[in-house]
């Protein structure tokens, strides 16, 4: 495996490159163009500026996250094909930058959504919250405003103010829009882009829903294993694959990760590695990584993923608001470097057990 952290570049990030040299045994970033919304092609040199800004600090601009799809090719309108193809050069821009793999999600307007992104443990820790009663009570023009005013003045990726300023816009082209349209405008857009993904040697990796589960009415189709399969079944090719989320699937307890993994672990080609802690119906907050600390066997997952022969990126995500640090909600470091030495810790015992 190839351990990563996230990282927003250096005029949006908190957190120093150098800070995340000395996290033991990190291969590498898995960065973003913060300036890029959905649809825009991204230039050679402003990728090989992000690739060179990585690489002076000693790591490897292991993958993006995210080249985010415009809401016209999730909701078929009749100008999706030239936003594919603004996708397609974007891939063929990145390959040229030797970037092998790209997360993406195919979500309507909302890619993540959570209630309270600063929810106090009672160890005084913060973390992210997910209530469906509080969102039940809300109109889906609302969830911005709530987002936005608990961001800490961070830029959110997903919550673009530049395009949810447009909401009512986004909310009307995706009137009517089914689950099964939804599926359709997926397979849609892959057959179209998977063979220039095959021609340029870059993985994409497809996100599961945050919630797992439909909200305000808006179809969903990355949920869970049935869904996943779905998907994988359009192309079956290795460059149509899943970034397999632990925090997001597992958020849903009738999701089996274990045996989500047996049955698509070829087909992973990113990992999120997270734990969740269920509060009650439809409700959970983002804990730390260890099982313990959560309701998620974190030492069966990574002996899932050890068994089906993972070997790409993974790395820790969501962690909670430790110590003081001032930090986009979810990102800091102190919380997902404890989490990234955990994950290493499981894996190297499981492989060393493994050879015994």
């Amino acid at each position: 495996m190839k351990w990563g952290f996230r990282w927003y570049g250096e005029k949006k990030d908190t957190i120093p490159l150098q800070h995340v040299t000395q996290i033991p045994g990190i291969n590498g970033i898995v960065g973003t163009l913060l300036n890029k919304l959905p649809g825009d092609v991204w230039a050679v040199d402003e990728i090989q500026d992000l690739k060179d800004s990585v690489e002076k600090g000693g790591l490897e601009l292991l993958g993006i996250e995210s080249v985010a799809i415009h809401d016209s090719i999730k909701a078929g309108t009749a100008d999706r094909d030239q936003y594919i193809e603004n996708y397609i050069q974007t891939i063929r821009n990145l390959s040229k930058c030797g970037i092998k793999m790209v997360c993406y999600s195919f979500k309507p307007i909302f890619g993540w959504a959570k209630t309270s992104l600063a929810y106090e443990n009672s160890d005084g820790s913060f973390s992210l919250v997910y209530d469906q009663a509080v969102v039940d009570g809300m109109e889906p023009s609302e969830m911005y405003k709530l987002i936005h005013s608990q961001s800490k003045g961070f830029s959110l990726p997903g919550w673009e103010e530049e395009r949810l300023k447009k909401f009512d816009g986004l909310v009307k082209i995706y009137e009517g829009v089914t689950e099964e349209d939804l599926f359709e405008n997926l397979k849609y857009f892959l057959l179209k882009v998977i063979p220039v993904c095959e021609e340029a040697d870059v993985r994409l990796a497809i996100h599961p829903d945050d919630p797992p589960w439909e909200i305000f009415g808006f179809p969903r189709i990355t949920k869970n294993l049935s869904d996943l399969k779905r998907i994988m079944d359009i192309i079956d090719s290795p460059y149509n694959g899943i970034t397999f989320c632990t925090g997001s699937l597992g958020a849903d307890p009738n999701n089996d990760l274990v045996e989500m993994i047996r049955q698509v672990g070829h087909r992973i080609n990113f990992v999120h590695f997270r734990n969740v802690g269920f509060m009650g119906e439809k409700k959970f907050k983002e804990t730390a990584h260890l099982s313990t600390e959560g309701s998620l066997d974190m030492y069966a997952i990574m002996k899932a993923l050890v068994e089906a022969g993972f070997d790409g990126v993974i790395r820790p995500d969501h962690g909670r608001t430790i110590w003081g640090e001032i930090a986009m909600p979810g990102y800091g470091l102190y919380d997902r470097a404890l989490g990234i030495s955990y994950l290493q810790g499981l894996h190297e015992a499981i492989i060393k057990n493994d050879r015994n």
